[in-house]
C-alpha cells in the first residue's frame, strides 16, 4: 500500500512532465488516458506471470490516474491473447504484456502464426527479467553445474532432466546446454503436469526454469540450485556461481516479460506509458519481489525495449533451430 500511495502522490507530477515534453504533433493525446486501459496477458490467471502483470497494473493506475485492468487471454502457446492482442485498436487503450514464449519462441516454433511478432506490436518498456536456473533434487551427486558436466561426459544420459513439453522454456533450455556443454541427458516431458513434485522426490533429477517456481524450494533445502543465469551472481543466491563462471559463458536463457501496444499507436502515448512504468519500476517494493525470486526489475524506453526482443528472438532462433523442433 506505501508504494502505491507513493504512487500517486507523485503520478500527477509525473504524468505533466511527460505531457510538458511532448511534440505539438501530440496534443490530441494530451488528455490520454481518457478511460480504462486492458492489458492482455496470454497466460492463465493465479500465474506467476499474472501476479507480475496486476502488479504493474496496479501500479500504472496509480501514476496515470485512470483504471488499467488484466483480461487474461491464455492458451495454444500464448498465440490466443497475441493473436487478441494485435488486432485490436492501436489507441491506446489495449495493451499487452509479451514474454520470451510470445514474441522471441513461439514465432520459430510454428511456420504459420495469426500474427507478425516483429511487425504488429509497438514496444513501450520491458518490464523485469528472471533468470534461468539448473535445479536439482537434493539427492544428486553433483554440486554444481561443472561437476553435473563431468558426470554426463563419463555416463551420457545418466540424468534426467524434466521438461514441460516440446519448444517449451525448460525444454529449449536443457538442449541449449546439451549443446552448449558437449553433453548428452536424458529428457523427459512433463507437457501440462508441475515436474516438481517428481524433481523433490528424485524421479527425475534436473530442471532447468525460471526461479520464481523453485525459489521456496530451494531456500527450504528441498531442490539444490546447480547454476544460474547472468553477468554476475543474484543477490538472492549469492553462493551459487554463474554459468559463465563454470566455463559456460554463452549460455545465458532468460525469461522476461514487457510491455507493447499493437502497432501504429501514436508514439505520444508510448512515450507516456513507458514514462510511467519507469516510475513504476522505481518502487523498492517490487524491486525486492523480482530480487527474491531469482529476477530484476528492469524497465527502459521504448527504443531499448525494440533492441532487447530482436536480440533475444535472434538468439532463440538459434536455439530453436539446434533443437530442430517445429510445433505444426
Amino acid at each position: 500500500m506505501a508504494f502505491l500511495e507513493g504512487l500517486v502522490r507523485s503520478g500527477a507530477g509525473m504524468a505533466l512532465a511527460v505531457l510538458a515534453a511532448l511534440p505539438l504533433g501530440a496534443v490530441a493525446q494530451a488528455d490520454y488516458p481518457a478511460k480504462a486501459v486492458r492489458i492482455i496477458a496470454p497466460f492463465p490467471a493465479g500465474s506467476g506471470p499474472d501476479a507480475n502483470a496486476r502488479e504493474l497494473a496496479a501500479g500504472l493506475t496509480a501514476v496515470l490516474g485512470q483504471s488499467f485492468f488484466v483480461e487474461n487471454r491464455p492458451g495454444a502457446s500464448n498465440i490466443i491473447g497475441t493473436e487478441a492482442a494485435a488486432r485490436a485498436p492501436a489507441d491506446g487503450y489495449t495493451l499487452y504484456i509479451g514474454t520470451t514464449s510470445s514474441l522471441s519462441v513461439v514465432p520459430h516454433l510454428y511456420s504459420k502464426l495469426p500474427f507478425n511478432a516483429a511487425r504488429d506490436f509497438a514496444p513501450i518498456s520491458l518490464l523485469g527479467v528472471l533468470n534461468t536456473g539448473l535445479v536439482a533434487t537434493p539427492g544428486l551427486a553433483a554440486h554444481d553445474a561443472r561437476e553435473l558436466v563431468a558426470q554426463l561426459k563419463a555416463r551420457p544420459e545418466s540424468a534426467a532432466v524434466a521438461t514441460q513439453g516440446p519448444g517449451s522454456y525448460s525444454h529449449l533450455s536443457a538442449v541449449w546446454f546439451n549443446n552448449a556443454a558437449g553433453v548428452r541427458s536424458n529428457l523427459v516431458p512433463y507437457n501440462s503436469n508441475s515436474p516438481y513434485t517428481d524433481l523433490m522426490a528424485g524421479q527425475v533429477q534436473l530442471m532447468f526454469d525460471g526461479l520464481p517456481a523453485a525459489a521456496g524450494p530451494i531456500r527450504g533445502g528441498k531442490l539444490k540450485l546447480l547454476g544460474i543465469t547472468g553477468q554476475a551472481r543474484h543477490p538472492s543466491f549469492p553462493d551459487v556461481p554463474t554459468f559463465a563462471e563454470q566455463g559456460l559463458p554463452d549460455y545465458a536463457p532468460i525469461a522476461w516479460q514487457g510491455v507493447l501496444a499493437p502497432a501504429g499507436t501514436p508514439p505520444a502515448i508510448l512515450a507516456q506509458l513507458s514514462a510511467a512504468m519507469a516510475k513504476v519500476c522505481q518502487s523498492a517494493d517490487l524491486q525486492k519481489k523480482w530480487r527474491d525470486y531469482g529476477g530484476e526489475l528492469r524497465c527502459n524506453t521504448p527504443a531499448e525495449f525494440a533492441a532487447f526482443i530482436e536480440a533475444d528472438r535472434t538468439m532463440w532462433g538459434r536455439v530453436v533451430r539446434a533443437a530442430g523442433v517445429k510445433l505444426d
